[in-house]
């Protein structure tokens, strides 16, 4: 008996990278700050290029900024940041760095305040992930009032690359909202 193939979102397709993301982490409800974090960094370095050139680049992230070590990247100085300018393996933009830094510094605030970046960010939601029914992927919006809200919010904190755009491909990415098309294997599992 022959088992029929998984039926995946459109995005993914002719990629094991892509495909991969997609069927272990994209849209999976995310608590754990160190990895919001990460996600939050790498949506941000992402702006003006795909999500597959971060993606190919992740590893060479994770060894650059400390496996995401918040507190330490909150103070990098002056030549570690040079020498991420010199590095690579990542998008080395001076902007993006800079703002790695500052959003590592305005994250620690966030978490001072409300406990823990999770409690923070999952306000946006309800604290529950939006289960969306979308058929096709033309129907996924580019942001939402929530990703407005939510942009808004981190701008007024300090945090830079967080455009409406962006928070959404990061609510996405960390679960908060279901974006899997309902005919993928994906929707219905997260």
């Amino acid at each position: 008996m022959e088992t029929e193939p998984l039926i995946r979102c459109d995005w993914c397709l002719g990629n094991d990278l892509y495909q991969d993301y997609h069927d272990r982490e994209w849209g999976v409800p995310l608590h754990d700050d160190r990895r919001l974090f990460e996600f939050l960094m790498l949506e941000g370095a992402q702006a003006g290029l795909s999500w597959f050139t971060i993606l190919q680049r992740r590893g060479n992230y994770s060894k650059a900024f400390d496996a995401f070590d918040v507190r330490r990247i909150a103070r990098y100085s002056d030549r570690k940041k040079a020498e991420l300018l010199a590095n690579s393996g990542i998008i080395r933009n001076r902007l993006k760095i800079d703002s790695a830094v500052s959003n590592a510094k305005a994250f620690l605030l966030v978490e001072e305040e409300f406990g823990s970046f999770d409690k923070y960010i999952w306000q946006f939601v309800g604290h529950r992930v939006v289960k969306n029914r979308w058929k096709s992927l033309k129907e996924v919006p580019a942001k939402t009032t929530e990703s407005d809200a939510m942009s808004r919010d981190l701008k007024q904190r300090g945090f830079r690359f967080v455009g409406s755009t962006i928070c959404y491909a990061f609510m996405q990415a960390v679960g908060m909202v279901n974006d899997h098309v309902v005919s993928c294997f994906r929707h219905d599992v997260v």
